[in-house]
């Protein structure tokens, strides 16, 4: 039991001196606060208040002059060189080509030579690929053979032509001739000159056949509709080439795409509320986003008089003017439409 007491006064609080510790820690962080505002205010009387010394006095002055005469020096510099801007309007937009064909064939055929490839200049005229003609040959041959016979044909009438005109001629002066006799003669001239007729007209039909075959020979000889330069080469020998997809996927519709470099222009769409900003004659100063430090001289062709409703924009034709290789179809290019000096 005297063990148990003693643990029991052991575990007892002394009231009194936790109070006393208590008193002394609040005493201890009050006196910590006045020394730190004593030490805050001096230093704001020492920043504010100034120092006896001349040069410190001045020194703040000197440096706020200084930073005002290099304020005005660099706003001086940018306005002697930003220039007021002419520009109204600014678009984006894409080159493109006026004039670009993907080369076909007129006939179906089977492809035997293909004469260009990616980046050539063509001619007008010059012959991109040529298709397996042999049939063609044939029946070219075939219809000049039948205009042969027809002409002897027509020869071999006018042999008859002129005896039955002598003969006719002899019965009407024979006083002995009979009138079925001058008749039966008088219908043969008119026969034979019928017939003549007839193989004359033939002799067309066979001329024109010849010019159809020949134009049908030709079709198998693929050139070029305008000069330009070839962008795609589209087909290869052995492939089978036809106007329209004849299905199966193995038919070529084309065999390259040429495009004319002097028929590029630019084609922007404008903002229907700013439409009213651009005109026919327009100066537009263009970049392209390959080049975007060269400047391209250009104007307004013309404003499509329609309008896209579901962008709610305008597409205005812009033409360049100068040619450049280094400008291509399809580039991406930023415009800005000049305000009248």
């Amino acid at each position: 039991m005297t063990d148990k007491s003693e643990l029991l006064q052991q575990l007892k609080l002394d009231r009194n001196q936790t109070q006393q510790n208590t008193g002394t820690k609040v005493w201890k962080i009050a006196l910590l606060l006045l020394v730190c505002c004593a030490l805050s205010i001096w230093i704001t009387l020492s920043y504010f208040v100034p120092e006896q010394s001349g040069l410190q006095q001045n020194k703040p002055e000197v440096q706020i002059n200084k930073v005002q005469a290099e304020y005005t020096k660099v706003t001086e510099t940018a306005s002697s060189e930003i220039q007021p801007s002419d520009t109204i309007l600014n678009s984006s937009g894409y080159i493109t080509a006026r004039r670009m064909a993907t080369v076909s064939s007129e006939v179906m055929g089977l492809i035997t030579q293909v004469n260009v490839e990616e980046g050539m200049n063509v001619e007008e005229g010059q012959i991109l690929a040529t298709l397996d003609s042999n049939l063609a040959k044939v029946n070219f041959d075939y219809a000049r053979a039948q205009l042969d016979v027809l002409q002897a044909r027509r020869k071999a009438i006018l042999v008859n032509l002129e005896e039955a005109k002598i003969n006719y001629q002899r019965i009407l002066k024979n006083p002995y001739s009979s009138e079925a006799e001058r008749t039966r003669g008088f219908a043969n001239q008119q026969s034979l000159m019928a017939n003549l007729e007839s193989a004359e007209a033939d002799l067309q039909v066979a001329k024109v056949e010849i010019r159809r075959q020949q134009e049908r020979l030709e079709d198998h000889t693929i050139r070029a509709p305008f000069s330009g330069v070839v962008t795609q080469k589209n087909a290869q020998p052995g492939e089978i080439v036809a106007p329209s997809s004849a299905g199966g996927g193995f038919t070529r519709t084309g065999i390259c795409t040429i495009v004319d470099m002097n028929s590029l222009e630019i084609e922007v769409d404008v903002n229907e509320s700013f439409i009213g900003r651009v005109y026919p004659g327009q100066k537009v100063n263009a970049t392209l986003d390959a080049y975007p430090d060269w400047l391209i001289p250009a104007s307004v062709i013309a404003t499509i008089p329609t309008a896209d409703r579901a962008k709610a924009t305008v597409q205005v034709r812009i033409k360049i003017e100068l040619t450049d290789s280094r400008i291509l179809p399809e580039m991406g290019v930023k415009v800005g439409f000049m305000k009248d000096n």
